[in-house]
Order: structure tokens, then C-alpha cells, then sequence
């Protein structure tokens, strides 16, 4: 099987964003590199890469700084075990160099990648089916997200999920969506409806305040396919122990809330408890009010 490797970086700043596909090799190896820019300037990042033989994803992180982009591997207790550097990076450039240290010194592989496609913002621009994996899998599972783009659109959006089985690279499904692409944090695993089974969400969308959405996708008990749910809601999360789904949508600047509690019935999401919240200035701290 092709032994590849991958490599998101979020870069992080107030300006644009763009994502860059490359493929080549490290060693003798495959990879493919994918790029997460919001900046042209130096920087603090986060990274991943992951073996296509497993299907796993380890976490890197690294700096930008002078044109040298530099990750970082570590093990369970943050000691360095190799460092990635990219002497000169420029991400507009169509090829890029770079090397993989090992920690001791003792081993380094040249990384050599060529550029495959840009995903960039604005409004002069279109495409489809452009594919990113994804950092987090499940044990049995991995996924891609499928990137399309319409004309008219200033921002690129999910259009699909796709789901492979990890050793084989089987495509096991397919399931269409229309999501926000949010950066490499575009896909979670959980146990959204407490049933021992790991399933997975999409980030689907940000609101104003902390208000975001996502699309809650289960995994069958019976068989290796996987179903869009009806959970739907601001901010979600999911208490494994007590088994209660928590809601909490804000307004006004923050100073109004409403909490909810759900349980789950039938993978459907119940209404158990209802609280509505206000700021108080003189109290400063909220108080709870009727709801209407």
C-alpha cells in the first residue's frame, strides 16, 4: 500500500485565509502537505501528519519565523523526537524543500513537494471536489472533506464527507453537506447519542457571539455506514457520564442566555430543562428570568 504522509498547519493573524494542497516525497516515502494560511507574516502554528499504513494522525507544533517554518514532533510527554524544516518558505512558491531531523541528529530524510491547488477566498474564483483529510478518525474509521466553490461565492464551503476504512482506504460512504470551511477543525469524534459507538460531527456554521452549529453524523450499531441525525442546536456538548446533551445560546453582546438539557430518546434529542438567563449590573453576575 502507498505510505503517505500528511501535514496540516494553521497559521494564525487577522488577515485572509487561504489552504495550499503539495504532494512529493519525504525519503523515499509519498506524502501530500496541506497548508491553512491566515498570514504572510511569522507566526505561531499547529500541525498534524498521519501514515496512510495506519490511518492515525500524530499532532505537531511549530513556528514561522524568517521564511523558516519549522514542526515539531513529540511523544506522550512533550519531549521533541524529530523536527520538519522548510528553509525559505514562501507559500506562493510551486515547490518547496525541506528536511526531517531526527531528535538525536542520527537520521535525516530530504522533503521535496510540489504544489497541487490553492483553496483561497474571493469572489472571481470556482471549483469542486477539491479533498482534505481530516485530523481526527475514529478507531475503525477516516474521513475527507470534499471543498467546492461557486462563482459568486466569496467563501468555499463543505460539500461532502467522506468516510474510508482505515488499512484498506476503502471508501465506505458518502454524505453530502453544506457547511463552512472552517480552517483544519472542520470534523470531531464523540459519542453523540450515548450509545458506546464513536460517531462524528461537522462544524457546520459561526453566529454572532459564541454561537456555532454542527451536523451530528451516527454511526450505525449494526453495520459500518453512518446517518445525518436531527440534533440540531447552538454549542452543543455532551456529558458521557450523565448522558445529557447541554445547550447554550447567547444574545445581546452576551447578556442574555438560554440554557437547555436535553436527553436522547430514539437518537432524538428530548427537552428535559429550560433556563433563561440575564445580566445584572448591579449583581454582576446573571440571574435567572421567565422565560417567554
Amino acid at each position: 500500500m502507498r505510505l503517505s504522509l500528511l501535514i496540516i498547519l494553521l497559521l494564525v493573524s487577522i488577515t485572509g485565509k487561504s489552504q495550499s494542497s503539495y504532494s512529493g516525497h519525504l525519503g523515499t516515502f509519498p506524502i501530500t502537505l496541506i497548508l491553512h494560511h491566515q498570514s504572510d507574516g511569522d507566526g505561531i502554528l499547529k500541525a498534524y501528519y498521519v501514515y496512510d499504513t495506519y490511518d492515525n494522525t500524530i499532532t505537531i507544533n511549530g513556528n514561522l519565523k524568517n521564511k523558516e517554518l519549522t514542526l515539531f514532533e513529540k511523544d506522550n510527554v512533550e519531549n521533541i523526537t524529530a523536527t520538519l524544516a522548510f528553509e525559505n518558505f514562501n507559500k506562493n512558491d510551486k515547490e518547496i524543500r525541506g528536511k526531517w531531523i531526527s531528535a538525536d541528529s542520527k537520521k535525516a530524510y530530504p522533503i521535496l513537494l510540489q504544489k497541487d491547488f490553492d483553496i483561497s477566498e474571493g469572489d472571481d474564483m470556482s471549483w469542486e471536489d477539491k479533498e482534505l483529510i481530516q485530523s481526527k478518525t475514529t478507531k475503525e474509521h477516516y474521513f475527507k472533506t470534499v471543498i467546492t466553490k461557486e462563482q459568486d461565492d466569496y467563501y468555499a464551503k463543505i460539500s461532502r464527507v467522506k468516510i474510508f476504512e482505515k488499512g484498506t482506504d476503502r471508501l465506505i460512504q458518502t454524505i453530502k453537506l453544506d457547511c463552512q470551511l472552517w480552517g483544519i477543525s472542520n470534523l470531531n469524534i464523540g459519542d453523540f447519542n450515548f450509545d458506546g459507538i464513536q460517531d462524528f460531527s461537522v462544524f457546520e456554521a459561526s453566529y454572532a457571539g459564541s454561537n456555532t452549529s454542527s451536523i451530528y453524523i451516527l454511526r450505525d450499531a449494526h453495520s459500518e455506514k453512518y446517518l445525518k441525525s436531527n440534533f440540531r442546536g447552538s454549542y452543543l456538548e455532551f456529558d458521557n457520564d450523565l448522558k445529557v446533551i447541554y445547550e447554550n445560546n447567547q444574545c445581546c453582546a452576551g447578556r442574555s442566555r438560554t440554557e437547555k438539557a436535553y436527553k436522547v430518546v430514539d437518537n432524538e434529542m428530548i427537552l428535559i430543562e429550560r433556563k433563561c438567563l440575564e445580566y445584572n449590573d448591579d449583581k454582576e453576575d446573571y440571574i435567572e428570568i421567565k422565560c417567554e
